[in-house]
């Protein structure tokens, strides 16, 4: 079995927090990390270092968990350039774009979908991202779902079905014929190929009586449950989150006291965090021009934040979780170890798993090697492409 060690790290974020002065990144100095099998086996001082087959010299730079993503709608086609023109010219953002990439989507062919998938999952994949989880949406149909899932799991295990984005146009007037629809054959042939269900619960898309229904039928198929909620304005969304649940709300932009309460109430009786977590997007805010959740508000009450991409051709079209880093640092009250610990372990939260955006001993060997020594630059440097080096599964890419 062939191992590699990585070894003159400056600063190895573990995310793994002790009684020592690592804090809750659990940061170790001058460390090393031996991988075998595309997992980490050893971490320790660099002096003790282990012998292994391969060899990488950080040259004292730091070197974190790779990100994780747990938001992203990379299956479709065509652009939204001219609507973002628009949208920086002072149209407001409505969501009503989604049923134009709804079309492109349906007229295009397999091929064309996947070389968008691949190449967006390349291009967060060169920026730090290990994990990424994407969803379908803009196919609206039975069979434009299905596809859309499989193509998606071509890349990821994480894979959402939204056959409840929106209203697609062929039942603009018939809203609980397409529910009908997406409970059942269209759930039936999507669940296979997913391991998550959503649903857009808002203003012009589902209603909390909507989502509910379809949510629940998900949970009855075996999926676990995701939510955009209260992104345009004030709603259900989150509390039914929690009703139902669900491992991530998304998007939290317009909260209530009683919502962050509904999330502050899913806290374990360690305190370790909450087993909702709150996802913000914080690329939408800026694509849209519309106000940053309050990232602050929801730390002070205890309730387990990640960040994510949300990339889509629409709202927000970056694949880049330091962008998002560097925004939730700027504009949404967050330490830059917040957002390093939101855009890594806070993901793996809203995906319920404890192999990725960690490093110890039997996680997996996903990693990045900056070209700088802390990950403070990651939000000091916005803009900057900082990863020298990803590790996928032990395997440098």
């Amino acid at each position: 079995m062939s191992s590699l060690l990585v070894d003159r790290i400056g600063e190895l974020v573990t995310n793994v927090a002790d009684s020592g002065t690592g804090g809750p990144l659990g940061i170790r100095r001058n460390a090393a990390l031996l991988v075998e099998a595309g997992r980490v086996v050893w971490i320790g001082p660099a002096r003790d270092a282990p012998a292994a087959d391969h060899r990488i010299d950080a040259e004292g730079a730091a070197v974190l968990p790779g990100f994780v993503d747990s938001h992203a709608h990379l299956v479709f086609a065509g652009d939204r350039a001219v609507e973002f023109a628009a949208r920086m010219a002072g149209r407001p953002y409505t969501g009503g774009g989604i049923r134009t990439t709804v079309g492109a989507t349906r007229a295009a062919g397999d091929d064309e979908l996947r070389a968008t998938v691949r190449r967006l999952r390349a291009e967060a994949l060169r920026q730090g991202t290990t994990t990424i989880e994407i969803k379908s949406g803009y196919g609206l149909t039975v069979a434009d779902e299905v596809r859309s899932l499989r193509i998606a799991g071509e890349v990821t295990g994480e894979t959402t079905f939204l056959g409840a984005h929106v209203v697609p146009t062929e039942y603009a007037d018939r809203p609980d014929d397409y529910v009908g629809l997406v409970c059942g054959p269209m759930l039936r042939a999507a669940a296979p190929y997913a391991r998550w269900i959503d649903v857009f619960c808002e203003r012009g898309a589902f209603d909390a009586d909507h989502a509910r229904a379809i949510l629940t039928c998900g949970q009855a198929a075996g999926l676990g449950v995701r939510l955009h909620a209260n992104q345009l304005g004030p709603g259900p969304g989150v509390r039914l989150g929690v009703e139902l649940g669900a491992a991530s709300v998304d998007h939290c932009t317009h909260l209530t006291d009683a919502d962050v309460d509904a999330l502050a109430s899913t806290a374990g009786p360690d305190r370790t965090g909450t087993t909702t977590v709150a996802t913000l997007l914080p690329g939408a805010e800026f694509s849209t021009r519309s106000p940053y959740p309050d990232a602050r508000r929801l730390l002070d009450a205890g309730i387990t934040v990640a960040l994510a991409t949300d990339c889509n051709p629409g709202s927000s079209y970056t694949s880049s979780m330091p962008f998002c880093m560097a925004l939730a640092v700027r504009e949404m009250g967050m330490t830059p170890a917040e957002a390093v610990w939101a855009a890594t372990a806070g993901g793996a939260r809203a995906l319920r798993r404890t192999d990725v955006g960690v490093l110890r001993p039997g996680a997996r060997a996903d990693l990045m090697i900056l070209d700088a020594p802390s990950h403070l630059h990651l939000a000091y440097r916005p803009g900057v492409p900082l990863v020298r080096q990803v590790l996928h599964d032990g395997v440098p890419r």
